[in-house]
């Protein structure tokens, strides 16, 4: 009998025990559940779109492996994140690493500053354009080519652009351009336009303004309509980067249709006024 009375006393304890783990709703225990994560990857080196910075100042959101990112491409991905309800996580990725790391799984969306063109959608999804902008030349302010005016101004130019990018493509459009070789990224291209390697690079108007705030010893050529370069809508907009047939496409859509247009000028206002004073 003592035997029976210890297993039921057991069987009532581990019963109980089991109760407990399941309940949500006793009083003072801690029903918190983790939210679903958004890993989203970016260069974190592309101001005013996205950078690196050492605190979380401004909004800034920390980075996997360390530091923190900010940028107009950050605070997108955090209204995107809320749309969601889930985690932001920031994957610091090279640029060339950004579809192989979504289509493998490691991150979930691409917010980098990426515009959406044909090559891209043969790969990867995007979601509507978050952000529309023109294309520049960046050049010394004491350069050769301070004073163009029109693309055929650049005859002779040494101009590169980065590589992967629609940018570098367009410089074909330049009459009798010297086309150099693509760089990886715009630290490498403002260091080799300022010592004078090139005598410009191409960038987005944002990327440019950002470049000169860091460095004044630059400035930019933009064109009037019908004097600058040719590009399609998907070329010169940015969209978000999701596998095919992702999921989350729908959700982010509806988060980034409440965004008005005026918002989204203030996000990347705020974000050219809080960008790193130096690019390094």
């Amino acid at each position: 009998m003592k035997k029976i009375a210890c297993i039921l006393l057991a069987v009532l304890f581990v019963g109980f025990t089991f109760a407990g783990c399941n309940s949500t709703k006793t009083d003072g225990e801690d029903t918190t559940v983790a939210k679903k994560q958004l890993r989203v990857g970016m260069e974190c080196a592309y101001a005013p779109f996205n950078w690196t910075q050492s605190d979380d100042a401004n909004g800034a959101v920390a980075i996997q492996g360390g530091g923190y990112a900010n940028g107009y491409d950050l605070q997108i991905a955090k209204k995107v994140a809320a749309g969601l309800d889930r985690e932001l996580v920031i994957v610091k990725t090279e640029w060339d690493g950004l579809v192989p790391s979504l289509t493998s799984g490691t991150i979930d969306a691409i917010i980098a500053g990426m515009s959406p063109t044909d090559d891209r959608k043969l790969t990867i999804d995007f979601s509507d354009n978050y952000y529309t902008s023109d294309l520049v030349v960046v050049v010394r302010k004491d350069g050769a080519f301070k004073d163009a005016k029109v693309l055929d101004d650049f005859a002779g130019a040494k101009i590169t652009g980065q590589q992967s990018t629609f940018h570098y493509t367009v410089i074909e459009q330049i009459k009798d351009v010297k086309k150099q070789t693509a760089m990886p990224d715009f630290a490498t291209m403002i260091t080799a336009l300022s010592s004078g390697t090139i005598d410009g690079y191409i960038s987005e108007r944002p990327g440019a303004i950002s470049a000169m705030a860091s460095n004044p010893e630059l400035s930019f050529i933009s064109f009037e309509a019908g004097k600058g370069f040719v590009a399609s809508d998907s070329d010169i907009a940015i969209a978000i980067g999701l596998k095919k047939g992702s999921a989350l496409a729908e959700d982010i859509n509806k988060t980034l249709a409440s965004i008005s247009q005026n918002e989204r000028q203030t996000i990347m206002d705020t974000a050219l006024a809080n960008q790193p004073v130096s690019s390094d």
